[in-house]
């Protein structure tokens, strides 16, 4: 049997299908975290929380409200407790909703305390913006993000801005100043009982994905394509 015809068929398949997830799917960044450059932190906590911090950014489209939306998916892979997420500036219009993995994670909007300790270490300092804060309600790290849980916090965008703007801020290109986005995250009950702040860094990033249901509709096509090709020939 001569397959290069079948072959050629998935190929232009691929390639078609390849160009219209670029244009319709979804995109997810994953970024990483960093400590905030505090002198009393410790360094075998921070290096935990590098590890096992990050936020995937995802794209969610137009909302009905005409806003275009962002989610923020944060994950926590150590037994640590990430109990407060700040946003400081970038081109967010305020928070949409928040959701969790569960019983075990419970977060409201407004973090107590209203900024990211030690963020004052941050160059410039880390000020959140008013209203884009959440945190675990009591007790605290039992109802944090540890390991296999996860918090989504949803937010609107302001007019003239969309995903790609948020992920442009996100990249720190005027150094944490004015227009970029940083995200503050702290986190209790490490393994010595102590607590560590952290932001995210411009250069932990992952290039964008398409959603898990593209690549069900891509292989879908090649099936589609295969079963086509195969029936003429059998003609």
């Amino acid at each position: 049997m001569n397959f290069v015809p079948f072959l050629r068929a998935v190929a232009l398949a691929l390639s078609g299908l390849a160009f219209s997830a670029h244009v319709f799917a979804a995109a997810s960044t994953t970024f990483s975290f960093v400590g905030v450059g505090d002198p009393s932190a410790s360094s075998v906590n921070v290096a935990t929380g590098m590890a096992s911090l990050s936020v995937d950014v995802i794209d969610l489209g137009v909302a009905v409200s005409g806003n275009n939306q962002v989610a923020f998916r944060f994950t926590n892979t150590s037994g640590s407790s990430l109990t407060d997420v700040y946003f400081d500036d970038g081109a967010l219009l305020g928070i949409s909703s928040i959701s969790d993995s569960g019983t075990t994670v419970d977060f409201s909007k407004l973090a107590s305390p209203g900024n990211l300790p030690a963020g004052n270490n941050l160059t410039p300092g880390f000020t959140s913006t008013a209203g884009f804060s959440a945190d675990s309600n009591p007790p605290a790290s039992p109802n944090g993000v540890t390991s296999r849980e996860w918090l989504t916090i949803t937010f609107d965008l302001q007019s003239g801005k969309d995903y790609w703007s948020v992920i442009d801020a996100l990249a720190l290109p005027n150094g944490g100043g004015t227009g970029d986005l940083r995200i503050g995250l702290h986190v209790q009950s490490f393994a010595d009982g102590g607590s560590e702040s952290f932001v995210n860094a411009p250069d932990g990033i992952s290039a964008p994905v398409p959603e898990a249901k593209t690549y069900a509709m891509m292989f879908a096509g090649l099936g589609l394509v295969g079963f086509t090709v195969l029936r003429r020939r059998g003609a």
